[in-house]
């Protein structure tokens, strides 16, 4: 995909997701056709049919065969509520419970990953690269990230469960880069090769590599608040 197209992209599934989460479309709406689509955002079927691809293997929509797409239940509106994490225990367990998801995310990703999945999962990393660059610490973005990785599993599941503690991942992420006894740019480098680990095993359908990597980052973002915190 193209530079522009890529773009163009991003701008419908932002507007798409957006009216999803402020409820502007709620379950069970019916999202209007492709052509309509097409015509009201300036866009080509295919980057339409691209975008709806997308929107569905984050579980924000499901298909409906003659009838069209539907909103689903938005994975972060799931009935699960998660306790916040407020002790040491709590980030203990808490990355216990996200190795159990991501693990198994990544490794399902190098098995069943597409094309688009990658380029997708490759997006994410560059802008994550570029605000970082900039002296942005990029929570949102990284966390954009894991979630391309897990939506690369094709499990809207995984997706669902890794959306219900964006919080909590804001949360240690922002604790694994405060806490860090490295410098800020010697952390950054580190945290982008363990990302990089990831995704080339999820290229290179290694689904073994990918959970290791995974297993590996999820590791030593936990190492880097206890072993900042201890220093």
């Amino acid at each position: 995909m193209n530079k522009k197209r890529e773009k163009l992209a991003d701008t419908l599934y932002d507007a798409i997701l957006k009216s999803i989460m402020e409820s502007e479309l709620k379950e069970g709406d019916r999202l209007p056709g492709e052509e309509a689509l097409s015509a009201q955002y300036g866009v080509s079927r295919p980057t339409v049919r691209e975008v709806l691809a997308r929107l569905r293997a984050g579980g924000y929509i499901v298909s409906r065969q003659g009838s069209g797409s539907y909103v689903g239940r938005p994975p972060n509106q799931i009935n699960v509520r998660f306790p916040d994490v407020e002790s040491i225990t709590d980030i203990q367990r808490y990355f216990e419970f996200r190795r159990g998801i991501e693990c198994g995310a990544a490794e399902q990703a190098a098995r069943v990953r597409d094309d688009d999945d990658v380029a997708r999962i490759e997006e994410s990393f560059r802008k994550l690269n570029e605000a970082i660059g900039g002296g942005d610490l990029g929570l949102d973005l990284d966390f954009a990230l894991h979630l391309a990785i897990t939506a690369a599993s094709k499990n809207k599941y995984f997706v669902a469960m890794l959306n219900s503690i964006k919080d909590q991942s804001l949360f240690t992420m922002t604790l694994s880069r405060d806490l860090s006894r490295s410098n800020k740019q010697e952390r950054r480098m580190k945290v982008q090769g363990e990302h990089r680990a990831i995704i080339d095993a999820i290229v290179q359908r290694n689904p073994e590599a990918a959970r290791a990597a995974m297993d590996a980052h999820i590791s030593q973002s936990l190492e880097r608040i206890f072993v900042g915190n201890r220093g």
